[in-house]
């Protein structure tokens, strides 16, 4: 069994797991290994596991089917819950894909164990809202994101949320995810680093 004092930090401060209850998920744990390129869920399958990334770096994009043309819509890192969200919380096919972009560890819960966490324990199905609002709120934003902010805006706020992301990752997923086109991240990684 993976050391999961880490996932006990991370949960107590999210959802405010105590040890007590946290002792409740501990043999529910496994932990998964991933080379660059693995699919944590695939189009069309239901997501069955709920993921804490150890280390690593996750997209979900969705593929044109018309022009094969890849779409990044979310990206996950280090120390962040990795889920396809919809699909979980409904237990329905997934619309996009989500596989790793780096080598990438992850220690994960099946749908069915959390399912059994929420019907022993309150803070457990405090749990399962916060990661339905956490859904809500991150689809909410991507969409308002691309409304209300300006490209440079958005690849700020991208390199808050995963700092490691530029130096590890290949730009035109970078692009991609922002809705743009390469030599436009170039002017904007120019002009931030002229700043």
């Amino acid at each position: 069994m993976p050391d999961l004092s880490f996932l006990q930090q991370a949960l107590q401060a999210f959802a405010g797991i105590d040890e007590e209850n946290f002792a409740l998920s501990e043999p529910l744990w496994l932990e998964k290994r991933y080379g660059k390129g693995e699919y944590f869920n695939e189009y069309k399958n239901v997501c069955k596991h709920l993921g804490f990334i150890i280390n690593g770096i996750f997209r979900t994009y969705y593929v044109d089917p018309e022009t094969a043309e890849e779409k990044n819509i979310f990206f996950f890192s280090d120390q962040q819950v990795i889920v396809s969200y919809k699909s979980f919380v409904l237990q329905a096919p997934c619309n996009y894909h989500t596989s790793s972009m780096t080598d990438a560890h992850i220690v994960y819960i099946t749908y069915s164990s959390l399912e059994e966490l929420y019907k022993k324990s309150h803070q457990w199905e405090r749990f399962g809202r916060l990661i339905a609002e956490k859904a809500f709120n991150l689809a909410m934003n991507k969409a308002e994101d691309f409304i209300f902010q300006t490209p440079e805006q958005r690849y700020t706020d991208l390199i808050a949320m995963h700092p490691n992301i530029v130096n590890t990752v290949p730009l035109y997923h970078i692009a991609s995810y922002l809705g743009i086109q390469g030599p436009s991240l170039s002017r904007i990684r120019k002009r931030m680093a002229q700043k």
